[in-house]
């Protein structure tokens, strides 16, 4: 049996330096757990078009279509601000997206019990915080058709089209259902079905999708109260599904309930391939911080947990991606801080490289 195949795509800005502290924990499973990757690296974003004058050259594309999953580490930088928009470094990603067919986004907000106090809010509303939104990602708003700048008497109008299938809304609400029957078996699917004639549609497919998943709470909420329950009791929710901008949104307000973006991961999972399990990739929420790069200063957690998720959703190894996880939550726990989670002067913070060195030094404590 072959080795499971991943592509690490580094990307730009910090993107190089998360992705070097993954590479040891790739390493560490095949020498301490026996579990070897056929690991390649490619460009994509800001230094694939430095390389090649696009963003995702069509070789890499090929590439990242025939693996078992995409490791990506972030795109974008103040240098790319000038150019054309049809190649502009989001584009390499939104390429990934879409030519995979990566329809379901699902973004875990977790907030660890060492970092309860980052939250923006209460501690006793955010300690113990595990939910997970699945935001659809290949329709909706982001690409629906017209769109465009157009002239119109004497002013410019700007056009955008929400725009969904039956199909396509069924297929990310399975998703779902799949997820919570695994987790808590309860589902929020949020919408504007009040204002919205999709958000109707969205409403009635979820609903039918729901009748053969019976052990599965569904109930349905508009997003702006949606939104608003976030922030107010966030813990009465387990499993959130929504369309593309509703999902964009309400990801980044939960994002923030755990404390810190450096901490989050996320994946991008499609159809399912010849061996079963769908195509998937993988990223930090964090941008590239062009701010910090090159400067030791990144937190690495967010790229890592994106690969426990790669571990639990793409390689069937749930275990690993518990002992992962638990990795990080131990060095959490032992004061092991980078920049963005230090709220205490006089302290110096952990680099990259040391954090991930922590990380690392709590998987051999494991074994």
């Amino acid at each position: 049996m072959s080795n499971p195949s991943l592509l690490i795509l580094p990307g730009d800005g910090i993107g190089p330096e998360v992705m070097a502290e993954v590479r040891k924990i790739i390493d560490w499973f095949g020498a301490k757990r026996g579990i070897a990757f056929d690991v390649s690296e490619d460009l994509v974003g800001g230094s694939a078009y430095d390389k090649h004058g696009t963003p995702l050259h069509d070789d890499t594309m090929a590439k990242a279509q025939e693996v078992d999953a995409v490791l990506l580490g972030a795109v974008g930088g103040p240098k790319y601000d000038v150019l054309d928009f049809s190649v502009k470094p989001e584009r390499g990603l939104l390429r990934l997206r879409k030519e995979m067919d990566l329809y379901a986004n699902l973004r875990p907000a977790q907030c660890f019990d060492a970092l309860a106090d980052f939250s923006s809010l209460k501690k006793d509303v955010v300690a113990g915080l595990d939910i997970m939104i699945v935001r659809e990602l290949t329709s909706g708003i982001y690409f629906g058709e017209p769109r465009g700048i157009i002239e119109e008497g004497n002013e410019r109008v700007g056009i955008n089209t929400q725009r969904y299938t039956e199909s396509e809304i069924d297929r990310v609400a399975r998703s779902a259902f799949e997820l919570a029957m695994k987790r808590g078996k309860k589902l929020c699917s949020m919408e504007k079905a009040n204002v919205m004639e999709s958000g109707i549609l969205w409403r009635e497919v979820v609903t039918e999708v729901g009748k053969e998943y019976p052990e599965v709470e569904l109930s349905h909420m508009y997003a702006d109260a949606g939104a608003m329950q976030l922030c107010r009791a966030p813990k009465q929710f387990d499993v959130i599904v929504t369309d593309n901008l509703f999902g964009d949104l309400l990801s980044d307000a939960a994002a923030m309930l755990t404390g810190s973006l450096g901490m989050l991961p996320s994946a991008s999972l499609g159809k399912p391939m010849a061996n079963g399990r769908p195509k998937a990739l993988y990223e930090p929420v964090h941008g590239s911080a062009p701010d910090i790069a090159g400067q030791g200063k990144a937190n690495p957690c967010a790229c890592i947990l994106s690969f426990a998720m790669a571990l639990r959703y793409s390689f069937d190894m749930g275990a690993e991606a518990d002992r992962l996880e638990a990795a990080v939550e131990k060095v959490l726990a032992d004061g092991v801080r980078t920049a963005d989670l230090l709220n205490e002067e006089g302290r110096t913070p952990a680099s990259t490289t040391e954090m991930g060195d922590a990380v690392v030094a709590a998987l051999d404590a494991s074994l």
